[in-house]
């Protein structure tokens, strides 16, 4: 890292330390518990540096889990992408799991509470549960089939699991109380009936567990002893401990059987859910369904578009993982939601890219420049330094020749006032080369300008007697003999208002693309930055920061993603 982000004091460091310094939880044991039913984004990399940095800072272990109790909506793609991206944000787990490991497991422990009278089946459906549920204000009422005995409840569910009943037909309930003021205490579902093949398990199970029982269960089961979860289900942890106390794995180790049959690791636990709040940023969204839109519509390449707030496409993109969790470190931990500057987190991309980004010469909009007093034939090779700030990280060899490519936008026939680049007549320095000055200005026949013709002042040059003599610009440059033409894709945030989310009045979220998201160029790029691998950063010196792209970059056809400029233009537009 550029700079090594010290660790920020919050409520949940202070709640894990006070647990091992008492004694209570000598070995720390987290999760982190995607659904695989998308790609993960900006949001989830506050949630897996708090899993696992937690974890490694307290000497314990962390587990990835794919909380994968929902068949239908979650795919092996997303399976394979969870694993890469946190695999990419620097993260080893100790074990990998799947809540559907645990199905049989599940299974057993909802028969246990069918046995012991606090679960039963009831026959309503959707609509009848809403309407018997109650509202915020109004308590519920109990389900007709609430009083079922035990072995008739015990028949049904057997049954329902055998693939008797159509799917919707019996839902499985906890027996709990239909007049709490947590609605989430009202006889919440248990198992629901759903004849879908599951990405794991296939077609083994018509029944399938509610995420509020496999998820407290599926902790447990992994001796998970801190659960760290977002806000919204603070409200559920009621739910979860009744779950975790009324099932007692530690206390009826018979119920893990299955897993202990197969070599399964299994050391019940009962957890502790902690909540914090979400990591929200500005100028995005980070709602799977609106980022599905977004793919499905084909509004963007893929959940790789490095437009996307993906952790696939902040890595397309070039965001260093590295800078992605300083940003979050810096950004602590509360219990109050708030939205983050996206420029915040720019600015640690800029953090991270200063420090070890070589720099390399590129020209985006290219405007021939001729030195006419050299030679035709002039060639020379110039040593350049690899970064400014590092001299161990050497220099390269850059080809400088005659005939140049300079960006268009460092010359004016008509300078903009404060203009301090090349105008007709001018002077600027040409970076580490020496002083030119513009003699001609060549037209075509539209009087577009198409090249300069200028003349370099030997004197200035770097084995020269005036090389510290002043003039107000220095422009870059690439020889357009050795050039490398490149596609350069300028990439900037997908949302040109701030909090995009808020659909007011009919309109939708997709009303707040930003048209300028992406522009691709063609450019001129030094040789020694077409030799980039893919995902290769560099600093594009007085353009941007840039990496090749991971999958379309090759020596032969370059390709360049703008990461992030090397200022923050948004925060002069929000004034």
């Amino acid at each position: 890292m550029a700079s090594e982000t010290a660790p920020t004091q919050h409520f949940i460091r202070q709640i894990v330390r006070e647990d091992v310094d008492s004694g209570a939880q000598p070995v720390i044991r987290t999760r982190f518990p995607p659904e695989p039913n998308g790609h993960l984004h900006i949001g989830h990399a506050k949630a897996i540096c708090l899993d696992f940095g937690i974890a490694a800072e307290f000497g314990g272990m962390c587990n990835l889990r794919l909380d994968d109790t929902n068949p239908g909506k979650e795919l092996p793609e997303f399976v394979r992408g969870i694993q890469d991206d946190v695999h990419w944000l620097g993260f080893e787990w100790a074990e990998l799991r799947h809540a559907s490991d645990y199905f049989e497991v599940f299974y057993r422990a909802a028969e246990k509470l069918v046995c012991d009278g606090v679960a039963y089946v009831d026959d309503l459906d959707a609509g009848q549960v809403r309407e018997f549920r109650g509202t915020l204000t109004e308590p519920g009422r109990n389900s007709p089939f609430r009083e079922r005995g035990v072995d008739e409840n015990l028949d049904l569910f057997r049954r329902m699991r055998a693939g008797e009943f159509g799917d919707g037909e019996k839902t499985l309930r906890a027996k709990i109380d239909m007049a709490s003021g947590n609605i989430n205490l009202r006889d919440p579902a248990i198992y629901r009936i759903r004849k879908q093949t599951h990405q794991n398990t296939g077609d083994r199970w018509p029944i399938y567990p509610m995420y509020d029982f496999a998820h407290c269960l599926s902790d447990a089961i992994e001796g998970i002893t801190h659960s760290f979860c977002t806000l919204e289900f603070e409200d559920h942890r009621p739910l979860y401990d009744w779950f975790v106390d009324h099932v007692d794995l530690a206390g009826h180790l018979e119920l893990v059987q299955p897993l202990l049959d197969a070599g399964m690791p299994c050391a019940p636990s009962k957890p502790r859910q902690i909540e914090f709040a979400r990591g929200n940023l500005t100028y995005t969204v980070m709602s799977k369904r609106k980022l599905t839109e977004l793919v499905n519509e084909g509004r963007v390449s893929g959940w790789d578009d490095p437009r996307m707030p993906t952790l696939s496409g902040a890595r397309r993109r070039g965001f260093p993982p590295e800078a992605l969790r300083s940003f979050w470190e810096r950004m602590g931990v509360s219990k109050q939601n708030s939205n983050i500057d996206f420029g915040v987190l720019e600015a640690c991309v800029r953090e991270e890219l200063d420090a070890r980004a070589h720099r390399r010469m590129a020209v985006t909009e290219p405007l021939k420049l001729v030195l006419a007093n050299l030679p035709e034939t002039h060639e020379e090779i110039v040593e350049f330094p690899n970064h400014p700030k590092d001299e161990s990280l050497g220099t390269r060899a850059l080809p400088f020749s005659r005939t140049l490519w300079i960006e268009r936008g460092d010359f004016a026939e008509v300078p903009p006032k404060g203009f301090k680049r090349l105008v007709p007549e001018g002077e600027v320095r040409l970076r580490g080369i020496g002083i030119i000055r513009c003699d001609a200005v060549i037209k075509d026949g539209q009087g577009e300008v198409v090249e300069l013709h200028c003349s370099l002042d030997p004197a200035t040059r770097p084995e020269g007697t005036e090389t510290n003599r002043k003039v107000k610009g220095t422009i870059h440059w690439v020889s357009a003999a050795h050039a490398i033409e490149a596609e350069i894709r300028l990439f900037d945030r997908l949302f040109d208002t701030e909090n995009p989310g808020e659909e007011k009045d009919g309109t939708s979220f997709k009303d707040n693309l930003n048209p300028d998201a992406k522009r691709v160029i063609r450019g001129y790029v030094e040789p020694a930055a077409a030799e980039a691998a893919p995902e290769r950063h560099w600093q594009f010196e007085r353009l941007g920061y840039f990496v090749a792209d991971r999958h379309d970059h090759t020596p032969e056809k370059p390709v360049f993603n703008r990461t992030v400029s090397l200022r923050d233009t948004w925060a002069r537009k929000s004034r």
